[in-house]
């Protein structure tokens, strides 16, 4: 296995990190301010001429490189993520997305009726809508367990237990639970590690959502934290083109992965699959799954090497992304007069999102808007979806805002292209916006 690259093999660039990084290395629109890396990321300059000289290769070529030059380099590739994860390369093969993974395991999951998939009331929408299509298909039934930020680690542990128990006690199983690693929104740090090994105790299949995960938080103890199967995108944190996600599945499970979805030329009948080792079959599998542009994948490792060669290594990204989260945060929130989301013991905030209140207060009495400048709590989406709005629309950055918690909050993805200045920029956006909420000249 190559070694993770947590440690720069050369000298790092002597290009700050922040504002000068961003204008060295990234293709962003001089006048837009990069606030939102969460969703869909982004990838330097050099990541983007390495995918054109693969895609002009495979033009000039099409038989040549789909046949036989792109399964070197997709092995290539996955000896690069697979050390990030601490696996071995046969336990780690690419997808397009997170969602695509999600889906993969999901449905080649078994179930019988009374069978449980137990997820917490944070999960990613689309995640939602996959277990709920499989209540359509199969016996397997959801089970949702609510959660409200700020809350603790500990608590989630105890309502995560408790969900359990009440579940066994009406003669249900649960055979499955998925949860994330860094919850969507709000943007914060999820205790999966501490899951894990309950999942354990009670023989439930653990299936972690890692959408992000690679790039954004060290995961070289995997394999000893122990989830049955991990999911992560690599586009988002990992600054490689959209898509391209890592679905790993130690050697134990890998018999559980029968098919890709869709189904492809990979896929063999039982009979056929007994005759090969389990985890030549599982990498065979997913080697080609119908034609697609899957020049994402072997950006991997032009990534890499930005990465470690640029950058300084993972722990250099890490280590600022995660502190200028905090930093940023705590900078705008003294602007906004507010405050930053996090807990007691401060275990929320281990990320490269920072989740920041917006000084807007809301009334459950319609009328008080009008005189004390409240915002209606019928219309507190509609506020919050207007602010996101105009984010794009006149300033030119996109500023994720929710009405979450009889409260308004926005999540800011922190990353190396990012300063002070932009989040002190973010700020001074957010207070002209909500000085026009409340004058009521939205």
């Amino acid at each position: 296995m190559r070694k993770p690259h947590d440690e720069p093999t050369t000298a790092a660039t002597t290009v700050p990190f922040g504002r000068e990084t961003r204008q060295a290395y990234f293709n962003f629109a001089a006048s837009y301010t990069p606030l939102n890396h969460g969703s869909f990321g982004a990838f330097p300059t050099c990541v983007r001429e390495y995918q054109r000289r693969l895609q002009s290769e495979t033009e000039a070529r099409p038989d040549t490189f789909i046949r036989f030059t792109y399964p070197k380099l997709l092995r290539e590739a996955r000896d690069i993520v697979a050390p990030l994860l601490g696996a071995d390369t046969d336990e780690v093969v690419f997808v397009p997305n997170a969602l695509t993974a999600v889906n993969t395991v999901l449905r080649n999951i078994t179930y019988q009726d009374g069978d449980v998939i137990l997820y917490f009331s944070t999960i990613y929408d689309a995640c939602l809508k996959t277990i709920e299509s499989l209540e359509e298909t199969t016996g397997v039934e959801g089970h949702s367990i609510e959660l409200v930020y700020p809350v603790e680690d500990d608590e989630i542990l105890d309502r995560f237990r408790s969900a359990i128990t009440e579940i066994q006690s009406q003669g249900r199983s649960v055979k499955l639970a998925m949860f994330d690693t860094i919850l969507t929104f709000p943007g914060v740090r999820f205790p999966w590690e501490r899951l894990v090994p309950i999942c354990k105790k009670y023989g439930i299949l653990s299936c972690i959502d890692g959408a992000h995960g690679i790039g954004h938080i060290d995961l070289r103890h995997l394999p000893r934290v122990g989830p049955d199967f991990f999911i992560s995108n690599c586009y988002k944190w990992f600054m490689v083109p959209r898509g391209c996600a890592v679905l790993y599945v130690p050697y134990r499970n890998q018999a559980l992965i029968r098919t890709t979805y869709p189904t492809a030329e990979g896929y063999e009948p039982v009979t056929q699959r007994e005759t090969q080792s389990q985890n030549s079959y599982f990498v065979n599998l997913f080697e080609k799954v119908s034609t697609i542009d899957t020049t994402p994948y072997i950006c991997v490792i032009e990534a890499s090497k930005f990465r470690d060669q640029v950058c300084g290594g993972e722990e250099r990204v890490r280590k600022y992304c995660i502190s200028m989260a905090k930093e940023g945060g705590e900078l705008m929130a003294a602007l906004l007069g507010t405050n930053v989301l996090d807990n007691k013991t401060g275990t929320l905030r281990d990320c490269s999102f920072t989740n920041v209140r917006l000084p807007l207060d809301v009334t459950e009495d319609a009328g008080e808007e009008r005189h004390m400048g409240k915002v209606p709590s019928t219309e507190a989406k509609a506020v919050a979806d207007w602010i996101t709005i105009k984010s794009v629309e006149e300033f030119d950055t996109f500023i994720a805002t929710r009405y979450y918690a009889s409260a308004f909050w926005i999540r800011v993805s922190s990353q190396i292209y990012l300063d002070r200045a932009d989040f002190e920029w973010a700020a001074n956006v957010l207070l002209d916006l909500c000085s026009r909420v409340r004058k009521g000249t939205r």
